[in-house]
């Protein structure tokens, strides 16, 4: 379970995740001695007209060996399950994801089994201001000399890596988000989208990173998020705005699901047909827009101010443009005097005219003097792919959750998370690893609840403690997952109390668990022959006083591809209880004994079960059982098949 990660990471270089890649999808490129063969790799590409371009740059930074290896390393956490939390009624059945723990160990157990299926990625990381609390927070478990041989560097150069721990430099910062971006892309499907908040201090650096991971050619955009609040944070400019960069795994696929709706429109259109419905005046209709479109959260409509039967409008310019100046009349529907026309004359040929006259795609003035402005109407604005600028209250999430009583400052909107995660609507997934105040998981629950859909959320927090002077720690809160857990549950109280929607409001609760050292050094010291099982060896796994058996197969479960949210089943075979999921049985506690050996062999050979597997936590089973189970199990009847796999 463990041992075999450590021996693994023992062995581990900077480029092992990209050879196994390459081993795992060309296999006829190594020779028998794992050597790659590179020639070969090249005739293969040459056949199919594949330019080699040996020019090209990329991003370079003190560190970026380091970040490397780390994607090249497993984890040595477990996954603990909240088993009060998850058999709660609101949670026992939910899909949703919350992990407490470092979000670079949550993405290498996710990817074990959510690789290539996760639709959509939200992260809003550290920005790195200096005053922002980022340091780069690794433990290093090496000397100069250990790390320099570990990664192929010279030792200076390891020993400067080494001293960036709880700096805050901007390689620190790139060696901080190399690999979690590197990582996550394995997570996303083909199509997937992954969207990264991001101020000023990172922005130009996280470009040119994300362009080495995902690819410049899979760049979408580099979104502005306006706010209606300044920072007042600089010398020379107060900052209004932020940037949401967005990449797609592969742009070629994205295709036509990529469709959007503008930014709040959804209270501002119920609003503003409500006045048309009310058969007001156009100049009352008018004047209430106006107040409408005063509201931070509607100021980015403040042209869509006249409404008619058809819905709301913004007037455009009708003439002052090149090749135009067309000379048709226009007569005026009162007056039934020809109207005046731009001083360039109109932008439209005369037929276009009279198809808008048909359609009433002119507004008019009192009378003729005015010139009639072509109508643009919200509903067409709302179908055009994404702006580069957006527009959100800023502090709308920050104000919900006061009103809550959750103090938490500078929370992202959650208009906007609803917004970027609309613009992908077959989305089935959607991943937070900086989950924060879990402002995405609201969006989430919010958007479902809105059009319907059955997304689900995975949030990853670790849980760092809220300072005493803090205004959340007073009321209660230690840690910001606290905050994050607090906030999906008052949310989804109040989702559900004002829509009635039936959707998934819960979710299941992990945390991850990194055992000690003593406790590694008795795994990795274990012999199956020669040491004589006495203890309950799941106890080194025992978390939170919640049993080490619920870790071990929660770990297990996921590490098989199963998933997080899968609930397996309890087996008794003579007197011992196992664990089977799918085509799998585990094997965890102590107590297995031959009866049960034999009860098993009989219960697959009349196919009472079918399975494949046998998974089995040596440290509780004695030898001689042990062997008994490997050798019957390799000699079933009717050419059955189970594989027995052991776990250290």
């Amino acid at each position: 379970m463990i041992k075999d990660k450590l021996i693994r990471n023992e062995n581990a270089k900077p480029n092992l995740r990209e050879i196994e890649k390459l081993k795992s999808d060309f296999p006829q490129f190594f020779d028998k001695d794992g050597s790659f063969l590179m020639d070969q790799f090249k005739e293969m590409l040459a056949t199919d007209k594949v330019e080699i371009n040996k020019e090209g740059h990329e991003l370079r930074f003190l560190g970026k060996s380091y970040a490397k290896y780390q994607t090249s390393t497993d984890t040595k956490t477990v996954i603990t399950p909240d088993v009060k939390h998850n058999s709660e009624v609101n949670h026992k059945d939910s899909d949703n994801i919350y992990i407490i723990g470092d979000n670079l160990d949550a993405i290498k157990h996710l990817l074990q089994s959510y690789s290539g299926e996760i639709r959509c990625i939200y992260i809003d990381p550290p920005y790195n201001t200096g005053s922002d609390g980022f340091v780069y927070p690794d433990n290093f478990e090496f000397t100069k000399e250990s790390l320099a041989n570990t990664i192929g560097i010279e030792e200076d150069e390891a020993e400067r890596i080494l001293n960036m721990r709880g700096k805050s430099t901007h390689s620190a910062w790139l060696m901080f988000m190399y690999p979690r971006l590197m990582l996550a892309r394995d997570l996303l499907n083909y199509n997937g989208v992954i969207f990264i908040s991001v101020d000023d201090n990172e922005q130009a650096n996280l470009k040119l990173l994300c362009d080495g991971i995902f690819g410049e050619e899979n760049f979408i955009s580099q979104l502005i998020v306006a706010s209606n609040s300044a920072k007042n944070n600089s010398k020379y400019v107060s900052t209004s705005h932020e940037y949401v960069l967005v990449y797609s795994k592969n742009v070629e696929l994205l295709g036509d699901d990529w469709k959007v709706k503008k930014n709040n429109v959804d209270e501002f259109v119920k609003r503003a047909n409500q006045l048309v419905s009310r058969s007001l005046s156009s100049e009352e209709i008018h004047s209430e827009l106006l107040e409408l479109v005063k509201y931070p959260r509607f100021y980015d409509f403040d042209h869509y101010t006249y409404a008619d039967k058809k819905g709301v409008f913004r007037t455009d310019n009708a003439g002052g443009v090149t090749n135009g100046n067309y000379s048709t009349e226009i007569i005026h529907p009162k007056t039934q005097k020809t109207c005046a026309k731009p001083s360039g004359g109109w932008r439209y040929k005369e037929s276009e005219i009279k198809k808008m006259l048909r359609e009433d795609m002119f507004y008019f003035g009192e009378d003729e003097s005015v010139i009639p402005q072509p109508k643009r109407y919200l509903q067409d604005y709302l179908t055009q792919v994404p702006k580069s600028t957006l527009f959100f209250d800023s502090q709308s999430s920050t104000k919900w959750l006061n009103n809550q009583n959750i103090p938490f400052a500078f929370a992202k909107p959650v208009e906007l998370i609803e917004y970027l995660i609309s613009m992908l609507p077959s989305c089935n997934v959607v991943l937070d690893f900086f989950s924060g105040s879990a402002t995405t998981a609201h969006a989430v629950m919010q958007l479902n609840a809105k059009d319907g859909g059955n997304r689900k959320f995975i949030m990853v927090q670790i849980p760092d403690k809220i300072d005493k002077k803090n205004e959340a720690y007073k009321i209660g809160y230690k840690t910001i997952d606290e905050i994050g857990r607090a906030r999906i549950k008052e949310a989804a109280a109040k989702i559900e109390k004002d829509t009635s929607a039936k959707i998934d409001y819960g979710f299941k609760l992990y945390r991850l668990n990194e055992p000690n050292q003593n406790i590694l050094d008795k795994i990795v010291d274990f012999d199956p022959v020669s040491t004589l099982v006495v203890d309950d060896m799941t106890k080194i796994f025992e978390f939170d006083s919640i049993p080490g058996k619920e870790t071990i197969l929660t770990t297990w479960l996921n590490q098989d591809g199963y998933g997080l949210t899968c609930i397996a089943k309890t087996m008794k075979l003579a007197n011992y209880t196992a664990e089977i999921y799918q085509d799998s049985l585990y094997i965890i506690n102590a107590g297995l004994q031959s009866k049960d050996v034999m009860e098993l062999i009989k219960v697959i050979e009349n196919n009472t079960i079918k399975i494949s597997r046998v998974v089995i936590y040596p440290y509780s089973v004695v030898f001689n059982v042990l062997h008994e189970m490997k050798k019957n199990l390799s000699n079933l009847r009717n050419s059955k098949s189970v594989t027995v796999i052991e776990r250290y």
